[in-house]
């Protein structure tokens, strides 16, 4: 069985965190992502969750962390400049092993920029926006439907990795409206509670993953954003304990990528230009790739659903036949510089950067389609 709804993409992320199972959400209303903020107000309540609307984005990010250690899947929402906020805590959330997933749905910036445009200014942003050594995890929908089913994946993958995800949408994505279609089997990942109270090491490295107990249900945990030992407790003067901790936190993502990283991709086999792209611009680049092929051009295109951890080996195999690779996104060049490393000179690597808020449309792809030639 199955369930249709035509709504707009922030409120099928809503929907998406309450069918995960999330049952709190800390925020600050921040245009473009506001709608995610009052369904959820709206529907929390009515399944045993709760809302708090923050005094700011700093304070959500804390909220949702201690949301999580309490035992519940929790959730944020928010844009460019709320996660410039976050960041400290979101580092925290990281070392502390913590899953959370943060909605970032994109607007034009730096700054307050275009708080109604859409843009996709906040990539790298999510990848090195706090310090430290870490490994993210961040999904880009390019439909409503996407923006459903991804927010679900984020929620599993924190809960699986122990690590806050994000979802990186944009504003076009989270304000246009679509036909979502909602399955009944759609697997959730639960967490675990561990069993043994008495011996439990919280941060044992045990497959670079531990289990997770919440506050409240017996457990001696000591949760600390310092350097610490598998027991919980600061160890900040040893570098072998530094080292064993950030390379077991970095090497959990890691050596999962061929689990995590996905993309989509068509026509790449025999292709000479091949389209990169993510997000909403993934709409725009099928069109002019249909429109490419129908005028005898060999162009494919590649759809990046997971920008981090970077799909390296996926991009360098899928563009191993081309002779350039046309990277569409919605800023001056963020993901461009991770394709072109991935490609590694094998092809050549371009650039189709659009701000101000307008999505690139077909006719400008194909006009660089032209611009680059091929066959």
């Amino acid at each position: 069985m199955s369930e249709e709804f035509f709504i707009q993409g922030n409120e099928a992320c809503a929907k998406g965190a309450l069918k995960a199972g999330c049952r709190f959400f800390a925020g600050y209303p921040i245009t473009p992502s506001t709608e995610v903020a009052e369904t959820l107000a709206r529907e929390l309540p009515k399944v045993g969750g709760a809302f708090v609307q923050m005094e700011d984005e700093i304070a959500s990010a804390g909220a949702i962390i201690g949301g999580s250690w309490g035992g519940s899947k929790s959730m944020t929402a928010t844009s460019g400049p709320g996660i410039s906020l976050m960041q400290e805590n979101i580092g925290y959330a990281f070392i502390s092993e913590t899953p959370i997933v943060i909605v970032n749905v994109q607007r034009g910036s730096p700054s307050t920029g275009q708080p109604t445009m859409a843009a996709q200014a906040d990539m790298m942003q999510a990848r090195w926006g706090s310090h430290g050594d870490y490994e993210p995890i961040a999904l880009s929908p390019s439909s409503v439907q996407e923006f459903f089913d991804f927010t679900i994946k984020a929620f599993n993958l924190a809960e699986q990795y122990r690590t806050p995800v994000f979802v990186l949408a944009d504003e076009v994505i989270g304000h246009m409206r679509e036909k979502i279609v909602v399955e009944d089997d759609i697997e959730v990942i639960s967490r675990e509670m561990p069993e043994d109270k008495d011996d439990f090491l919280p941060f044992e490295n045990v497959e670079g993953i531990n289990p997770m107990p919440s506050f409240g249900a017996g457990f001696n945990i000591h949760v600390t954003g310092l350097t610490h030992d598998e027991r919980g407790y600061p160890d900040t003067n040893s570098p072998e304990t530094h080292q064993t901790l950030v390379k077991r936190l970095c090497n959990k993502v890691l050596k999962n990528k061929d689990k995590i990283c996905s993309v989509q991709s068509e026509n790449c086999e025999d292709a000479d230009i091949v389209i990169v792209s993510y997000g909403a611009p993934v709409r725009s680049v099928i069109t002019a790739t249909k429109e490419a092929r129908a005028n005898g051009k060999k162009v494919g295109y590649i759809k990046i659903d997971t920008p981090w951890p970077f799909p390296d080996e996926q991009i360098k195999q899928l563009t191993k036949n081309a002779s350039d690779v046309l990277v569409v996104e919605m800023n001056l060049g963020q993901m461009y510089y991770e394709v072109d490393r991935a490609v590694n000179a094998t092809a050549n690597t371009h650039l189709l950067g659009v701000i101000g808020g307008l999505l690139p449309t077909p006719e400008e792809i194909l006009s660089k389609i032209e611009e680059i030639g091929g066959n």
